[in-house]
Parts: C-alpha cells; structure tokens; sequence
C-alpha cells in the first residue's frame, strides 16, 4: 500500500511539473568567450534551429532541456566561428591545381618544381603561384631565359606569392601579343636589352590571363570544395574573398543550396565593368551563407614587387615610384558611383600614395553619410597625418593581415626607409583612430591558419619567433582586440554583426572548438594552438582525428 501511495504521488509531482523545453544540441565541459559586449565566459550553451538558443552552465542548461545531441568539449576552448576577413577562397582551391611554389628559396627550386610538375601533369599551359624573390639570395627578378630553353613550345606562367607581378616564358608572351612596345596603363612589362624580361606587374598581367585554358564550371567546384576542406580544418566558418566575378558567385550560391558547400562567404565582387552593370542593377544579395555587398577595388599593386604606390621613390629603387592600378580620378568616379548604392567600396591600398587617393575619394564620396563601412583593404603603409581619415563614425574601417607585417618585416624597411616605416603595419593606430580593425590573412598569399593571425597581431613574430622582442610593439594587439578581430569586429566589417561573430543567444551558432586557451596559453604556444572541431550552424562541419 505505501509503494502505491508513493507511486501515486510520484506521477502527480511529475504531472505538475514543467516540461522540458526541447533542443538540438548541447555544448557542455568547455571554456566559452562568448566575445559579447563584457567578453563574458560560459561553460555550456544550447542549441536548437542552427541557433544559440541558451548560454550558460552545463548543470542547469541539462536540466531545462530535452537534447538530441550533446558533444562534451571535455575542458577544451570553445570561441565564435572564426572570419577571415581579407582572403582568396577561389584563387586557393585553383592555386591546388597548379605548380606549388610557395617557400621556394631560389629560382633553381622553382625551375625543379616546374619540371617535376610537368613530368607529372603534362599541362598544355603551365601555371603556377608562389615564389617570393625576396626569400632567395639572389633577390632580383628573374628572367624568362631559363624558362624559354626548358619549355620553348609550352606557355608558362609562374604569378609571384602577392599575386601582383608574374614570370612568364616567351611562348606566353607570344600568344598574349606582348612586345617591347606593348603598353598597359596601371602597371608595367619589364624590359631588358629593349626586350621583354618576362616579368610583368599588375595590370598587363591580364594580357595573359586571357589566353589561360578556359575553366570550367567542374573545375570551379572543384576548388571551391578543396579550399572550403581546408579552411574548416583550421575553424574557419566565414571568409571574405576579395573579388569574385557573378559566375563564381553564383557558383557558391548554387553549391551552398544545394547542401555542398557549408562555408559561410562573404563576397567582394571584382570590379570589372560587367560585373558593375549587373550588381548595381540588381542590388545587394543575401542568404544565411553568402553575402554579396561590397565591390573590390584595386588602388595599387604590392610592396615586395615595387608595385605599391608610395609619394616619395622607393629607398631601393631611386626614381620608381610604383604605379596605380586605378588612377585618383577613377577613385573618385567609382567612389561617388557605389555611395549611391547599398554596396561597400572595399579597396586594396598598400602604399602611402596609395592609401591617401582611397581615403579623400572615400572622405569625398561618403560626405553627410554615416554607418557606410567602406574598408580600405591592407592599408599598409600611411603617413602619420593621414590616420585621421579613420573615424569612429564607420564610414571608413581598416581591414588588415597581420603575418604580412611578420613576413615583410626583412625586407620592407629597405623598400621605404625608416621613416615611412612609423606608419606602416600599423594596427592598434588604425584601431585607436577607427574603434574596430578586422583581421584576415590574404590567404593563400599568406598561409590559411588563423592561429598565425592572432599571433603576429600579439606578439608581432614570424614562426621563427623572430624578432626577439616583436616587430614595432607599439602597434602589437591584445589578445582581446586580436579575438574581436577575427570575430565581432571582422562581422561588423559585413555588416553581419547581428547574426554572427559572438556567442550570443539569437545568433547563427557558429564556433570553433580549440586544443589550448587562446587567452591564457604561453604567447608561444599561440601558433601551435589546433583546432579539434568547427561548428556552423550548429552542424560539426569538421572534427579534427
């Protein structure tokens, strides 16, 4: 009879009682930054509908809710899905496809590693990307003369690690009908003996990309999963990729509707003409996985092949002053023609000639404006009175690389002298001027891993941990403003703060699962940090073996 009793009133307590609340999934045993307005921790959080639906404490959330999964972080680091900010997603899955040349220490490796290629391959135009004069000892450009005796009947084209200058082989220049006299604003053939060299920086280059083997839509895809495998791996679950033509966002449009592709993206359409006509027709487009809002630009070329534009000559080269891609005057056209629209003007500056044409033309068009975001992308070198056209009104933001401060730091005081040196790389300036800098890598100009990031923006070293001390500390991050800068403040750059980049409740539950605490970990160790899981949308996209 008491066992009836007690049953009784067992079942009527559990009849009273709430029912759970019901979830997707259970986050719990972890070290959370949420990276919200207090930079608050947790230990666990909820998920249901591919959003954070609670954050909290493991013991409570597990008693308020009936979960279908739970993946126990076992004390492990859990932050907001990492962003890169300033990357080349499509250009990374093609460079897959051609001649790795990325770390060569001279050109006799680079001539290796064609042939070797080539053995393997047997392409019927040789492509490939990588090689950094600077990182050889003999650190002049190299000449076509090697290239013409190993292949003199295939086309070759060998595009430095910035993407803006390239080795070609006469048959390539051939086919493009380069000659000494063919000229090309906003860049430069180089000539010696009044011959072609081989060499070609910035905008000539797209003479020959013209004459490149047509690429197909399967090929595209292809390079779009392989990167897109790469970069969940190192817990990437945003990236901006910095100029797409329609056909290849479209291409990830399709992809991700169709359940292929999880990344999420954030487009920069390149700026050509057509692309212009149709993206400013047709507006802005947005989904959960891609956004498509902002127009690339290039104001100049880069500072390791003298393209960049700097206001005095170049320490190195007296009487070269580099070349714009895009003349002050266009700056100004296309600036005034996107503030008419909803797009961002995102625009590559590097030097100080540079940055200062894209900040008046910025300055000029977004007049009376405010909240616009345009982003001047690298913004490397600036003079000092210069800083000031970064405001905390967000019309203009700094979007930045920091390993390219840690991998020009051997060569670049060479380039421009100590005294431009004051202004370049400059990040916590920017951030103190602008209020927020995003942080990305360039990739795969620079390598993928966002861990590499965060420490060449702390401790300003390569993976050498060179130099001792850091390079120009007074520009170093904190931790804190390094992990907003891969998270909120790269979101804000989108213009997705609002569904992305903290660990807050109605956001896209977007997280990348770490092995060390990034905040707390010896500096050290920062660029040994691994990723053990990436989540999107509250799907585990990648799990680490």
């Amino acid at each position: 009879m008491k066992k009836l009793l007690f049953l009784l009133l067992a079942l009527s307590i559990a009849s009273c009682a709430p029912d759970k609340l019901s979830a997707d999934l259970l986050i719990k045993n972890a070290t959370i930054y949420t990276v919200d307005n207090d930079f608050s921790t947790a230990n666990a959080l909820v998920v249901k509908d591919g959003k954070i639906l609670e954050i909290g404490l493991k013991p409570e959330l597990e008693l308020k809710y009936n979960i279908k999964e739970t993946y126990d972080a076992k004390g492990n680091t859990i932050v907001p899905g990492l962003i890169d900010a300033h990357a080349h997603l499509y250009g990374l899955g093609l460079a897959l496809q051609q001649v790795d040349l990325v770390g060569t220490t001279s050109f006799e490796e680079v001539l290796g590693r064609v042939v070797a290629f080539q053995e393997e391959k047997n392409m019927p135009y040789i492509i490939g990307r990588g090689w950094d004069q600077n990182d050889w000892d003999d650190k002049n450009f190299p000449t076509k003369k090697e290239l013409d005796s190993l292949f003199p009947n295939t086309p070759v084209s060998l595009r430095r690690i910035d993407g803006h200058a390239m080795l070609v082989n006469s048959k390539a220049l051939e086919l493009a009908g380069i000659t000494s006299k063919t000229k090309v604003a906003g860049g430069e053939i180089v000539l010696g003996n009044n011959e072609p060299t081989g060499i070609i920086i910035d905008a000539p280059m797209g003479l020959i990309g013209k004459t490149f083997p047509e690429i197909t839509a399967e090929v595209s895809a292809e390079a779009l999963l392989e990167a897109e495998k790469i970069c969940l791996q190192y817990g990437l679950t945003t990236v901006d990729d910095a100029g797409l033509g329609r056909n290849i966002i479209e291409l990830i449009d399709s992809l991700q509707k169709d359940g292929k592709f999880k990344l999420r993206m954030y487009a920069m359409v390149s700026n050509s003409p057509e692309n212009r006509d149709y993206y400013l027709n047709n507006g802005t487009y947005k989904t959960d996985r891609l956004n498509v809002r902002s127009f690339k630009v290039y104001a100049d070329g880069a500072l390791g092949s003298r393209g960049a534009t700097m206001r005095e000559a170049y320490s190195d080269m007296p009487g070269h002053f580099g070349a714009m891609i895009t003349t002050a005057d266009s700056l100004d056209y296309l600036a005034q023609k996107f503030a008419a629209s909803e797009f961002q003007m995102n625009t590559h500056a590097i030097g100080d000639s540079a940055n200062i044409a894209v900040l008046r033309a910025y300055k000029k068009a977004l007049d009376g404006k405010t909240d616009r975001r345009w982003r001047v992308e690298h913004a490397q070198i600036i003079s000092p009175q210069d800083f000031n056209y970064f405001d905390d009104n967000n019309n203009i933001l700094p979007s930045v690389q920091p390993t390219h401060a840690t991998s020009d730091m051997y060569w670049a005081e060479d380039r421009v002298g100590a005294e431009r040196m004051k202004g370049a790389y400059a990040f916590k300036t920017m951030l103190d001027k602008a209020g927020i800098v995003a942080l990305g890598t360039d990739f795969p100009v620079e390598q993928v891993n966002p861990m590499y990031t965060f420490y060449a923006a702390v401790a300003r070293k390569d993976l050498k941990n060179y130099p001792e001390n850091g390079f120009q500390m007074k520009d170093a991050l904190t931790r804190e403003e390094a992990l907003k800068g891969m998270t909120i403040w790269a979101a804000f750059a989108n213009f997705e703060e609002k569904e992305k980049g903290s660990i807050e409740v109605g956001k896209f539950a977007d997280f990348t699962v770490l092995d060390k605490d990034i905040m707390k970990v010896d500096e050290n160790e920062l660029p040994n940090i691994k990723v053990i899981a990436t989540f999107i949308n509250g799907e585990m996209v990648y799990q680490a073996k």
